[in-house]
């Protein structure tokens, strides 16, 4: 059983709980540790010869081209974050179009490769924000990865479905990939990516992976940033529980990813794209 792994390439001021205290146009102002953590990440990833999905923001994209490069190069594949880390649901569909269009030709100039596949920030295709899977399938996106399944104040739509799965659309279908819940008393939990990963203990994570693949038979959807195994960042002022979200457990994030390399097998999301297994019906939401 192949899992997916993917790496959300923005930094550690880029993140949507530090917004309203950092302005896009403040970024360049803050020292960049993008480039040091993502290689550490690559590096890992080549020790265990495993490949991963990096959804790559076009703004990091136009700063540090070489980096792109590098990532594909290494046989990872590069994939869509838009251009700045705007939310969907703050967003027209106008100017949505124009953030993927933008960001998706900065990364295939950088590539000379097709884009397949999108993950929105903060996963913000929400219940309000759906139309934004058919522009995606307009600019030429085979898969999303932004819609999860679970109550949350920022994002998420709890009825949608948690494992890979079509959705169909006016425009077309698109394949969606969800980030991995565990179901318990009819609620999904949120187990296997971003601040999850560093809340849970590494042996309720690893079990839970287990029972993904071998009693409920699919791929899980892993998911983490560069700026997680980042112990020395710089400390932002923020709200409380934006603060608390951005730090919690950031210590056990780089010996957690490499559990994850030692116990599972991993395969880029547009890998995953082919397996029948999870082509066998659609899901509306």
């Amino acid at each position: 059983m192949f899992n997916a792994l993917s790496i959300d390439v923005e930094d550690y001021y880029m993140v949507s709980g530090f917004a309203d205290v950092i302005k896009f146009g403040d970024w360049h102002r803050y020292e960049s540790r993008i480039e040091k953590n993502t290689h550490t990440i690559l590096d890992l990833l080549a020790q265990y010869d495993e490949r991963a999905t990096f959804f790559v923001l076009g703004w990091v994209a136009e700063q540090y081209p070489a980096l792109v490069r590098y990532i594909y190069d290494a046989g990872h594949e590069v994939a869509c974050h838009g251009y700045n880390h705007r939310l969907i649901y703050d967003l027209t569909p106008e100017q949505f179009r124009e953030d993927i269009r933008m960001a998706k030709d900065i990364l295939e100039n950088i590539t000379g490769t097709a884009v397949k596949g999108y993950r929105a920030a903060s996963y913000s295709v929400v219940k309000s924000t759906l139309w934004a899977l058919d522009i995606l399938i307009e600019e030429g996106f085979k898969y999303d990865s932004s819609i999860f399944p679970i109550h949350h104040d920022r994002y998420g739509i709890p009825t949608a479905g948690r494992f890979p799965h079509i959705v169909s659309t006016t425009n077309g279908d698109i394949m969606e990939f969800p980030p991995s819940t565990y179901q318990i008393w009819g609620h999904n939990i949120p187990v296997a990516g971003g601040g999850y990963l560093r809340l849970f203990p590494w042996q309720l994570t690893r079990a839970i992976i287990r029972q993904i693949n071998e009693k409920e038979k699919q791929a899980a959807m892993i998911y983490i940033h560069p700026w997680e195994i980042d112990v020395d960042q710089p400390r932002l002022k923020g709200r409380r529980k934006s603060e608390i979200r951005h730090y919690i457990n950031i210590k056990s994030t780089l010996s957690k990813l490499r559990g994850l390399l030692t116990e599972f097998k991993f395969k880029p999301l547009s890998a995953l794209l082919d397996f029948q297994v999870l082509k066998k019906g659609s899901h509306n939401v």
